[in-house]
């Protein structure tokens, strides 16, 4: 799942990237309000963890333009502004939870868990699967034919990447920028490793094969018969 932080201050932008991160969560980190309100608009997040005090436009603004274009993806603010006044004014705009600065991770983990569990009409919402092979969003686990497999937080990106977008070609310029969030350069071979990680879990135990390479293109997630 992707979310977007929008949070000036670098120190705490930083611990929340890394920490999301190693629960297993693409994240998108801006610093102003402006990019912030226009990420929140135009791009695909699950959910949204908003400063109030930003420049350009404050977290006010960002969730009412959020709200006012219909869109119901759930928002989380977090912010040093702790007045009661304050509380009841970001709730009444339409947020779905409020946490003050300083704050435990924890904590913020396990509201950020809920939202999105909360924010998902069915129960399949959360769980993306392929013939024996499946990935719950919400409880961080992956089954193949009823087996556990323990991914580390880049493989469980990873391959909810490749479930999202089953049977297509997956460039690695694409792979680089939503799993890594980084530029491919094309003269490592950091996703080569990953993939060779992952089918080790995934695939090597397994008759049927699901991840397969399609040289000089990318990688593609599915089924195939033989």
């Amino acid at each position: 799942m992707k979310l977007l932080i929008v949070e000036d201050q670098p120190k705490t932008g930083h611990y929340l990237r890394q920490g999301l991160a190693e629960a297993g969560f693409t994240t998108e980190l801006v610093a102003d309000g402006t990019s912030g309100q226009h990420l929140a608009l135009t791009g695909d997040y699950d959910l949204l963890i908003l400063d109030v005090m930003l420049p350009g436009r404050d977290g006010w603004q960002i969730l009412q333009a959020v709200r006012s274009a219909g869109l119901d993806i759930p928002v989380l603010f977090l912010t040093a502004r702790d007045a009661v006044e304050d509380r009841v004014h970001g709730l009444e705009l339409g947020a779905d939870d409020y946490l003050v600065k300083p704050f435990a991770f924890s904590e913020l983990l396990a509201r950020v868990r809920t939202l999105l569990r909360r924010g998902s009409s069915t129960p399949q919402d959360t769980l993306l699967q392929l013939a024996d092979l499946s990935l719950d969003l919400i409880r961080r686990r992956v089954e193949r034919s009823g087996q556990r497999i323990d991914l580390t937080a880049k493989e469980f990106a990873l391959l909810e990447l490749l479930l999202r977008r089953q049977g297509e070609v997956l460039p690695k310029t694409l792979i680089a920028s939503q799993v890594w969030d980084m530029n491919f350069d094309s003269d490592t071979n950091i996703i080569e490793v990953a993939i060779r990680r992952l089918r080790l879990k995934v695939d090597d135990h397994f008759p049927n094969k699901l991840i397969h390479t399609v040289r000089g293109m990318g990688y593609v997630l599915e089924e195939r018969f033989t």
